[in-house]
């Protein structure tokens, strides 16, 4: 699965609405639609610069949407499924984020994602609504775009 379009991928954050992500290190199932705008929000309050980082918090919850009960392989598949639309670093970033604790040398731009989605598992933050992240979204879509072949 490749997304195209921004549109497409807020089509998937929508379907996250309601359904359940099996609890991670806390005892507390989450939200995945609740959990990806609390995620992104988190980060969006510690690093407000980094914009890549922010999406990649609220793209990691999409792939436990397209693989349940297997974090790794719904963190591949998310990660897979924005590449070409957000570009290297998101689907990096998701990729590892998912990845098994101690799996190769995490930066500090994994660190934090990491550790804001635990938080968003267990904090009552307002993570806001979806359609606020619309234009961070088409930015980087914008910026990660392969120019068209010239007639």
């Amino acid at each position: 699965m490749e997304l195209r379009s921004v549109d497409e991928l807020m089509d998937l954050f929508s379907a996250c609405r309601g359904a359940q992500a099996l609890p991670g290190r806390s005892a507390r199932p989450a939200d995945l639609h609740d959990h990806a705008l609390r995620t992104a929000a988190l980060l969006r309050r510690r690093r407000p610069a980094d914009k890549e980082l922010q999406v990649a918090g609220l793209v990691l919850a999409v792939g436990r949407l397209l693989r349940p009960g297997d974090a790794a392989a719904g963190a591949e598949r998310a990660a897979e499924a924005v590449r070409s639309l957000l570009g290297e670093r998101v689907h990096r970033l998701v990729r590892l984020a998912g990845a098994p604790l101690g799996t190769g040398e995490p930066d500090d731009a994994l660190l934090a994602l990491r550790q804001a989605d635990e938080e968003a598992r267990t904090d009552a933050l307002d993570g806001g609504v979806l359609e606020d992240w619309r234009t961070v979204l088409e930015l980087l879509a914008t910026h990660n775009s392969r120019p068209s072949a010239v007639d």
